[in-house]
Protein backbone atom coordinates (compact mmCIF):
# COMPACT_ATOMS: atom_id res chain seq x y z
CA UNK A 1 0.00 0.00 0.00
CA UNK A 2 1.78 3.07 -1.14
CA UNK A 3 1.74 6.55 1.08
CA UNK A 4 4.11 8.99 2.11
CA UNK A 5 4.33 7.53 5.69
CA UNK A 6 4.69 3.73 4.06
CA UNK A 7 7.43 5.13 1.51
CA UNK A 8 8.90 7.27 4.81
CA UNK A 9 9.30 3.94 6.58
CA UNK A 10 10.04 1.71 4.08
CA UNK A 11 6.75 -0.92 5.41
CA UNK A 12 4.33 -2.19 3.91
CA UNK A 13 1.19 -0.65 5.54
CA UNK A 14 0.89 2.97 7.28
CA UNK A 15 -0.43 1.32 10.00
CA UNK A 16 2.22 2.54 13.24
CA UNK A 17 1.74 0.71 16.58
CA UNK A 18 1.81 3.55 19.61
CA UNK A 19 5.07 3.13 21.87
CA UNK A 20 3.17 2.61 25.30
CA UNK A 21 4.47 2.64 28.09
CA UNK A 22 4.82 -0.65 30.42
CA UNK A 23 2.86 -2.20 26.57
CA UNK A 24 5.17 -1.77 24.03
CA UNK A 25 8.17 -4.54 24.80
CA UNK A 26 10.17 -5.98 21.81
CA UNK A 27 7.63 -8.59 21.09
CA UNK A 28 4.88 -6.76 20.43
CA UNK A 29 6.66 -4.14 18.41
CA UNK A 30 8.92 -7.07 16.08
CA UNK A 31 5.39 -9.03 15.34
CA UNK A 32 3.45 -5.45 14.12
CA UNK A 33 6.88 -5.34 12.12
CA UNK A 34 6.88 -8.17 10.94
CA UNK A 35 3.21 -8.12 10.05
CA UNK A 36 3.64 -5.16 7.29
CA UNK A 37 3.15 -2.23 9.73
CA UNK A 38 5.91 0.08 12.42
CA UNK A 39 6.33 -1.19 15.44
CA UNK A 40 7.43 1.11 18.30
CA UNK A 41 8.89 -0.03 21.49
CA UNK A 42 7.97 2.91 24.40
CA UNK A 43 10.78 3.66 26.28
CA UNK A 44 9.35 5.78 28.65
CA UNK A 45 8.96 2.95 31.30
CA UNK A 46 12.75 1.82 30.68
CA UNK A 47 16.02 1.98 32.64
CA UNK A 48 18.93 3.22 29.85
CA UNK A 49 20.06 -0.97 29.80
CA UNK A 50 16.51 -2.01 29.86
CA UNK A 51 16.00 -0.43 26.92
CA UNK A 52 19.05 -1.25 25.41
CA UNK A 53 18.58 -4.87 26.00
CA UNK A 54 14.53 -4.24 23.82
CA UNK A 55 16.41 -2.96 20.97
CA UNK A 56 18.55 -5.73 20.38
CA UNK A 57 16.24 -8.47 21.26
CA UNK A 58 13.56 -6.35 18.52
CA UNK A 59 16.81 -6.54 15.89
CA UNK A 60 17.04 -10.85 16.32
CA UNK A 61 13.19 -11.00 16.07
CA UNK A 62 12.37 -8.77 12.84
CA UNK A 63 14.53 -7.54 10.07
CA UNK A 64 12.45 -4.79 9.29
CA UNK A 65 11.95 -1.34 10.11
CA UNK A 66 10.88 -0.37 14.00
CA UNK A 67 10.79 2.36 16.09
CA UNK A 68 11.36 3.90 19.44
CA UNK A 69 9.43 6.54 21.15
CA UNK A 70 11.18 9.25 23.45
CA UNK A 71 9.69 10.72 25.81
CA UNK A 72 11.99 13.85 25.95
CA UNK A 73 11.15 14.93 30.05
CA UNK A 74 12.67 11.17 30.52
CA UNK A 75 15.08 11.79 33.29
CA UNK A 76 17.54 9.63 31.55
CA UNK A 77 17.15 11.27 27.97
CA UNK A 78 20.07 11.10 27.00
CA UNK A 79 21.29 8.01 27.44
CA UNK A 80 18.03 6.79 25.12
CA UNK A 81 19.11 8.71 22.49
CA UNK A 82 23.16 7.56 22.85
CA UNK A 83 21.10 4.18 22.71
CA UNK A 84 19.26 4.73 19.22
CA UNK A 85 22.64 6.31 18.02
CA UNK A 86 24.63 3.07 18.51
CA UNK A 87 21.86 0.42 17.84
CA UNK A 88 21.29 2.43 14.53
CA UNK A 89 17.53 2.42 15.55
CA UNK A 90 16.06 3.28 12.37
CA UNK A 91 13.28 5.55 13.67
CA UNK A 92 12.44 7.87 16.67
CA UNK A 93 8.87 8.56 17.74
CA UNK A 94 9.75 12.04 20.03
CA UNK A 95 6.66 13.47 22.18
CA UNK A 96 6.67 15.24 25.56
CA UNK A 97 9.07 17.77 24.96
CA UNK A 98 10.55 20.37 22.56
CA UNK A 99 11.60 18.70 19.13
CA UNK A 100 14.43 21.49 18.57
CA UNK A 101 16.54 19.74 20.78
CA UNK A 102 17.14 16.10 19.62
CA UNK A 103 15.88 15.87 16.13
CA UNK A 104 19.21 17.33 13.98
CA UNK A 105 21.34 15.06 16.17
CA UNK A 106 19.21 12.46 15.33
CA UNK A 107 18.81 12.72 11.91
CA UNK A 108 22.56 13.48 11.74
CA UNK A 109 22.87 9.68 12.18
CA UNK A 110 20.37 8.52 9.84
CA UNK A 111 17.10 8.36 12.03
CA UNK A 112 14.29 9.68 10.99
CA UNK A 113 12.26 11.72 13.70
CA UNK A 114 8.06 11.80 14.43
CA UNK A 115 6.85 13.93 17.01
CA UNK A 116 3.74 13.88 18.43
CA UNK A 117 1.47 17.10 18.52
CA UNK A 118 -1.83 17.86 20.14
CA UNK A 119 -2.01 21.00 18.28
CA UNK A 120 -1.68 22.80 14.84
CA UNK A 121 0.40 25.91 16.94
CA UNK A 122 3.07 22.18 18.24
CA UNK A 123 2.71 21.00 14.55
CA UNK A 124 4.06 23.96 13.29
CA UNK A 125 6.77 23.94 15.38
CA UNK A 126 7.70 20.49 15.00
CA UNK A 127 7.66 21.19 11.26
CA UNK A 128 9.76 24.09 11.50
CA UNK A 129 12.27 22.21 14.06
CA UNK A 130 12.86 19.53 11.15
CA UNK A 131 10.92 16.81 11.87
CA UNK A 132 10.37 14.21 9.36
CA UNK A 133 6.33 13.94 9.83
CA UNK A 134 4.13 14.43 13.15
CA UNK A 135 1.40 12.20 14.71
CA UNK A 136 -1.56 14.32 15.18
CA UNK A 137 -3.26 13.26 18.57
CA UNK A 138 -6.49 13.90 19.03
CA UNK A 139 -8.49 14.09 23.03
CA UNK A 140 -9.73 10.98 22.10
CA UNK A 141 -6.60 9.28 23.14
CA UNK A 142 -5.31 7.16 25.94
CA UNK A 143 -2.25 8.13 28.56
CA UNK A 144 -0.64 11.40 28.19
CA UNK A 145 -2.92 13.59 25.95
CA UNK A 146 -3.14 17.46 24.94
CA UNK A 147 -4.63 20.00 27.03
CA UNK A 148 -6.38 21.46 24.23
CA UNK A 149 -9.22 18.86 24.37
CA UNK A 150 -9.43 19.17 20.47
CA UNK A 151 -11.38 15.80 19.01
CA UNK A 152 -8.99 13.90 15.95
CA UNK A 153 -12.09 14.75 13.83
CA UNK A 154 -10.94 18.19 14.01
CA UNK A 155 -7.58 17.74 14.43
CA UNK A 156 -6.27 16.04 11.88
CA UNK A 157 -7.80 18.13 9.25
CA UNK A 158 -6.18 20.80 10.34
CA UNK A 159 -3.07 20.07 10.77
CA UNK A 160 -2.90 18.33 7.40
CA UNK A 161 -4.01 21.85 5.93
CA UNK A 162 -1.10 23.73 7.80
CA UNK A 163 1.38 21.00 7.21
CA UNK A 164 3.71 19.89 3.97
CA UNK A 165 5.23 17.28 5.81
CA UNK A 166 3.49 13.64 6.31
CA UNK A 167 1.06 13.20 9.05
CA UNK A 168 0.23 10.52 10.92
CA UNK A 169 -3.71 10.59 13.00
CA UNK A 170 -3.91 9.31 16.06
CA UNK A 171 -6.42 8.92 18.84
CA UNK A 172 -10.04 6.86 19.11
CA UNK A 173 -8.89 4.76 15.86
CA UNK A 174 -9.12 0.88 15.99
CA UNK A 175 -9.95 -0.74 13.07
CA UNK A 176 -10.22 -0.61 9.16
CA UNK A 177 -13.10 1.89 9.34
CA UNK A 178 -11.63 5.02 11.41
CA UNK A 179 -8.16 3.95 9.33
CA UNK A 180 -10.47 4.97 6.55
CA UNK A 181 -12.14 7.66 8.09
CA UNK A 182 -8.85 8.82 9.09
CA UNK A 183 -7.02 9.25 5.41
CA UNK A 184 -10.18 10.91 3.98
CA UNK A 185 -9.58 13.60 6.52
CA UNK A 186 -5.69 13.90 4.89
CA UNK A 187 -3.81 11.93 7.01
CA UNK A 188 -0.86 9.91 5.53
CA UNK A 189 -1.09 7.17 8.40
CA UNK A 190 -2.10 5.83 11.16
CA UNK A 191 -1.37 5.47 15.03
CA UNK A 192 -3.17 3.09 17.29
CA UNK A 193 -2.28 2.60 20.87
CA UNK A 194 -5.46 1.26 22.60
CA UNK A 195 -5.79 -1.75 20.27
CA UNK A 196 -2.69 -3.22 20.57
CA UNK A 197 -2.46 -3.22 24.50
CA UNK A 198 -5.21 -5.87 23.73
CA UNK A 199 -2.55 -8.63 21.85
CA UNK A 200 -1.01 -11.35 23.42
CA UNK A 201 2.47 -9.78 22.80
CA UNK A 202 2.04 -6.73 25.15
CA UNK A 203 3.71 -6.48 27.89
CA UNK A 204 1.06 -5.09 29.77
CA UNK A 205 -0.58 -7.30 32.30
CA UNK A 206 -3.23 -10.11 31.38
CA UNK A 207 -5.61 -8.19 34.42
CA UNK A 208 -5.65 -5.02 32.17
CA UNK A 209 -5.83 -6.62 29.16
CA UNK A 210 -8.88 -7.71 30.27
CA UNK A 211 -10.25 -4.69 31.47
CA UNK A 212 -9.54 -2.87 28.91
CA UNK A 213 -11.09 -5.44 26.82
CA UNK A 214 -14.42 -5.61 29.11
CA UNK A 215 -14.43 -1.74 28.81
CA UNK A 216 -17.53 0.37 27.93
CA UNK A 217 -18.66 3.67 26.33
CA UNK A 218 -17.79 6.21 28.62
CA UNK A 219 -15.60 4.35 31.23
CA UNK A 220 -12.72 6.58 30.40
CA UNK A 221 -12.17 9.89 31.26
CA UNK A 222 -9.25 12.70 31.06
CA UNK A 223 -8.00 14.12 34.39
CA UNK A 224 -4.90 15.45 36.32
CA UNK A 225 -4.41 18.38 33.94
CA UNK A 226 -2.96 20.25 36.71
CA UNK A 227 0.13 17.88 36.50
CA UNK A 228 -0.06 16.32 33.23
CA UNK A 229 -3.26 15.55 31.76
CA UNK A 230 -3.73 11.89 31.32
CA UNK A 231 -6.89 9.62 29.97
CA UNK A 232 -7.78 6.96 32.49
CA UNK A 233 -10.43 4.25 33.01
CA UNK A 234 -12.43 5.16 36.33
CA UNK A 235 -11.38 3.02 39.05
CA UNK A 236 -10.74 3.26 42.96
CA UNK A 237 -7.43 5.49 42.30
CA UNK A 238 -9.17 7.72 40.17
CA UNK A 239 -12.19 8.02 42.91
CA UNK A 240 -9.13 9.50 44.95
CA UNK A 241 -8.33 11.74 42.35
CA UNK A 242 -12.17 13.15 42.72
CA UNK A 243 -12.17 13.61 46.08
CA UNK A 244 -8.72 15.55 46.54
CA UNK A 245 -10.55 17.66 43.86
CA UNK A 246 -13.84 18.09 45.35
CA UNK A 247 -11.28 19.05 48.54
CA UNK A 248 -10.25 21.33 46.22
CA UNK A 249 -6.35 19.83 46.43
CA UNK A 250 -3.27 21.78 45.41
CA UNK A 251 -1.18 20.83 42.52
CA UNK A 252 1.08 19.65 45.43
CA UNK A 253 -1.32 17.80 46.95
CA UNK A 254 -2.93 15.88 43.55
CA UNK A 255 1.38 14.97 43.09
CA UNK A 256 0.88 13.27 46.32
CA UNK A 257 -2.41 11.14 45.66
CA UNK A 258 -0.95 10.36 42.17
CA UNK A 259 2.28 9.45 44.27
CA UNK A 260 4.80 7.24 42.20
CA UNK A 261 4.73 4.30 39.62
CA UNK A 262 0.97 4.33 39.86
CA UNK A 263 1.30 3.65 35.83
CA UNK A 264 2.97 0.73 36.65
CA UNK A 265 1.26 -0.79 39.52
CA UNK A 266 -1.34 -0.72 37.50
CA UNK A 267 -0.23 -1.78 33.28
CA UNK A 268 2.39 -3.73 34.45
CA UNK A 269 1.92 -5.76 37.50
CA UNK A 270 -2.50 -5.73 37.04
CA UNK A 271 -3.75 -3.78 40.39
CA UNK A 272 -6.81 -2.64 38.92
CA UNK A 273 -8.07 -0.09 41.72
CA UNK A 274 -5.04 1.60 42.83
CA UNK A 275 -2.96 1.61 39.34
CA UNK A 276 -3.34 4.20 37.00
CA UNK A 277 -4.92 2.80 33.95
CA UNK A 278 -4.31 4.75 30.79
CA UNK A 279 -5.85 3.99 28.03
CA UNK A 280 -8.31 5.55 25.10
CA UNK A 281 -11.95 6.17 24.83
CA UNK A 282 -11.94 3.51 21.66
CA UNK A 283 -11.30 0.79 24.63
CA UNK A 284 -15.06 0.74 24.56
CA UNK A 285 -14.98 -0.75 21.02
CA UNK A 286 -11.98 -3.15 21.87
CA UNK A 287 -13.27 -6.93 23.12
CA UNK A 288 -10.72 -9.40 22.57
CA UNK A 289 -6.76 -9.96 22.97
CA UNK A 290 -5.67 -11.29 19.84
CA UNK A 291 -2.12 -11.99 18.46
CA UNK A 292 -0.47 -8.74 17.12
CA UNK A 293 -0.45 -9.89 13.23
CA UNK A 294 -4.07 -10.73 13.75
CA UNK A 295 -5.06 -7.34 14.31
CA UNK A 296 -2.89 -5.95 11.57
CA UNK A 297 -4.22 -8.43 9.19
CA UNK A 298 -8.23 -7.48 9.87
CA UNK A 299 -7.07 -4.05 10.32
CA UNK A 300 -6.11 -4.10 6.78
CA UNK A 301 -8.40 -6.30 5.34
CA UNK A 302 -11.38 -4.23 6.58
CA UNK A 303 -9.56 -1.21 5.07
CA UNK A 304 -9.15 -2.50 1.64
CA UNK A 305 -12.62 -4.01 1.39
CA UNK A 306 -14.51 -0.60 2.40
CA UNK A 307 -12.33 1.12 0.24
CA UNK A 308 -13.11 -0.79 -2.39
CA UNK A 309 -16.47 -0.86 -1.63
CA UNK A 310 -16.85 3.19 -1.60
CA UNK A 311 -14.68 3.32 -5.08
CA UNK A 312 -17.34 1.71 -6.53
CA UNK A 313 -20.26 4.07 -5.24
Amino acid sequence: MSSRVADLFGVKYPLIQAGMIWCSGWRLAASVSNAGGLGIIGSGSMYPDVLRDQVRMCKVATDRPFGVNLPMLYPDIEAHIATLIAEKVPIAFTSAGNPTQWTAQLQSHGIKVVHVVSSVKFALKAEAAGVDAVVAEGFEAGGHNGREETTTMVLVPMVCDALRIPVIAAGGISDGRSMLAAMALGADGVQMGSRFVCSEESSAHINFKQRVAQAGEGETILTLKEITPVRVIRNGFYQQVQKAYGEHASTEQLKAVLGRARAKRGMFEGDLEEGELEIGQVSGRVNEILPAARIVADIMNEYEELRTSLCRK
